[in-house]
């Protein structure tokens, strides 16, 4: 089993390294979202304040690296580049899901370098919402946390991959109570994320009352691990699961939609994830309710490198953010919450259609 899943992880990051595992026609709905621009901003970029907090930790952009790799030689190198990166611009990553090294211990390692690398940036954790109901608990759920000394834990949920991937676990009845279970008993907080198909204000409202402290969407529009076990079953005789990857490949809810939602009808934090590419899109998801950003393909792709070209990406996004909030005329992330938007679109649609707010979005600061 854990030869299996160190297997499964290797491929992952190849696989992922190749952008034909990202979405084919659908798109974050970011490209909805407009700013409406200031010729008269009245404030110095200079003292442009990108500093946020969640859980009594300080963030010096509200920017983070998503969960992606870990239980492999390369994924203890890519884990160590972004832990490097992220400790010296004062941001935070999660690792992925640790599961390979709770099935085989001497795998530990390829994730708990990430805090000798960070040791003083935010980490979290990550174990999969399908294993709490298939003999995981809160046992299993605090190994993850010690190993990295993490300050939160994910819960992902991954129904999609599960059901496309060859033998994949697909039971996932009484997967909220094992939750619920896992928030009223850990002592570090419990975020809960999705994997690319987004996360709805109906499970939003579930989660929240489960004891949750932040929600993950983790929406469509990214990397889509349909795709991805598709081509991880493209050679072998697994015909139904091939497929299943093909015709659920843009499966999900946009990463914009997903957000707005989400912060709509729940007052724990909300993290934007799925599709994420730059500094533009990270204000967007900000203005529209989110308190962290999470980036992943992108830094995937520097940190199979180095950590020097990982550090300089995530500053280049860091700097796209200031310049978009620079025109904006925002001085903090609280006022880039409160700016105008302009929505259109699918996006509108979606929004307008489930019943959400949107011309709340354009009457911000109205005379």
């Amino acid at each position: 089993m854990a030869e299996e899943t160190r297997r499964r992880k290797a491929d992952h990051i190849k696989i992922c390294l190749d952008e034909k595992a990202q979405a084919k026609l659908a798109t974050t709905g970011f490209e909805d979202i407009h700013f409406v621009h200031k010729s008269l901003p009245e404030i110095d970029k200079q003292k442009i304040d990108l500093s946020t907090c969640l859980f009594g930790h300080k963030f010096n952009a509200p920017i983070i690296v998503g969960a992606m790799t870990g239980g492999t030689a390369e994924a203890e190198k890519i884990n160590a580049n972004i832990a490097h990166a992220v400790e010296n611009l004062g941001l935070g990553m999660g690792v992925g899901s640790q599961r390979a090294a709770i099935e085989n211990p001497k795998l530990a390692e390829t994730f708990s370098i990430a805090r000798k690398k960070a040791p003083r940036a935010f980490l979290i954790a990550n174990i999969g919402g399908v294993q709490l109901v298939n003999g995981y608990g809160a046992k299993e759920v605090r190994k993850a946390v010690d190993m990295i000394g993490a300050d939160a834990v994910a819960i992902h949920l991954n129904a999609l991959q599960e059901t496309v991937q060859p033998n994949g676990q697909t039971n996932f009845e009484g997967v909220l109570a094992k939750i619920c279970e896992i928030a009223s008993e850990l002592y570090v907080p419990v975020i809960v994320k999705e994997t690319g198909s987004g996360i709805a204000a109906e499970e939003a409202k579930k989660l929240e009352a489960a004891g949750v402290k932040a929600i993950d969407v983790g929406g469509l529009g990214g990397t889509s691990f349909a795709a991805v076990e598709y081509y991880r079953t493209e050679k072998e005789e697994h015909s139904v699961q091939r497929f299943l990857g093909e015709a659920f490949w843009d499966w999900g809810i946009p990463t914009a939609a997903s957000t707005a939602e989400v912060t709509q009808t729940v007052k724990v934090p909300v993290i934007a994830s799925g599709g994420m590419r730059n500094g533009t899109d990270a204000a967007k998801a900000l203005s529209i309710g989110a308190c962290l950003t999470s980036f992943s393909q992108p830094i995937l792709q520097t940190a199979v490198k180095s950590a020097a070209e990982t550090e300089n990406l995530l500053a280049l996004i860091i700097e796209e953010l200031r310049n978009v909030m620079f025109l904006v005329g925002t001085k903090n992330v609280e006022q880039l919450r409160q700016t105008p938007l302009v929505v259109t679109g699918k996006t509108r649609k979606w929004l307008k259609d489930r019943g959400f707010n949107i011309e709340g979005y354009a009457r911000r600061g109205a005379l």
